[in-house]
């Protein structure tokens, strides 16, 4: 699915609870509170296309051209999850996780080389640096993120 980030934010989230109450972290990419979790992306990411898998133990590691890859744990209240901008609100996905639970998420992104500069976001106002090389699911995007989701602890 297609994301356009706004105040350098998008994130997945449990559609049950409210998407608020976030402190900015300038030390990680991914922020997190209890159903939500937002990745902090550089103000020139327009759009950024976006992959969900839901995996039913620990996927493998995907060794592509990432940029950076980040793991947090999260409780999701009911497994329903959407995608959350501050100006765009909830947008339904295409995934439904199998039940409410603690669930670990591995973040992992590229930016498109040819739309930078692209300034980070944490840490101070520095050009990133970016691998070579570009992968096919950006198609002319400005940012492909791969969120991959497995359960660690179910509900009773």
């Amino acid at each position: 699915m297609t994301v356009s980030p706004s105040y350098r934010l998008f994130g997945l989230m449990d559609t049950s609870i409210e998407p608020y109450g976030l402190d900015p972290d300038d030390t990680r990419w991914l922020l997190s509170v209890p159903g939500l979790v937002y990745l902090q992306v550089p103000s020139a990411v327009i759009t950024s296309t976006v992959r969900l898998e839901s995996w039913s133990s620990k996927p493998p590691e995907n060794n592509g051209n990432w940029f950076s890859h980040e793991e947090v744990e999260v409780e999701l209240p009911t497994g329903e999850l959407g995608i959350h901008t501050i100006d765009g609100g909830v947008q339904n996905v295409p995934l439904t996780l199998p039940s409410a639970g603690l669930y670990k998420m591995r973040w992992q992104w590229m930016f498109n080389g040819n739309r930078g500069p692209f300034l980070s976001p944490i840490g101070g106002a520095r050009v990133l640096p970016l691998p070579p090389g570009q992968e096919s699911e950006l198609k002319g995007k400005d940012q492909y993120c791969l969120v991959q989701i497995w359960r660690t602890l179910a509900y009773a």
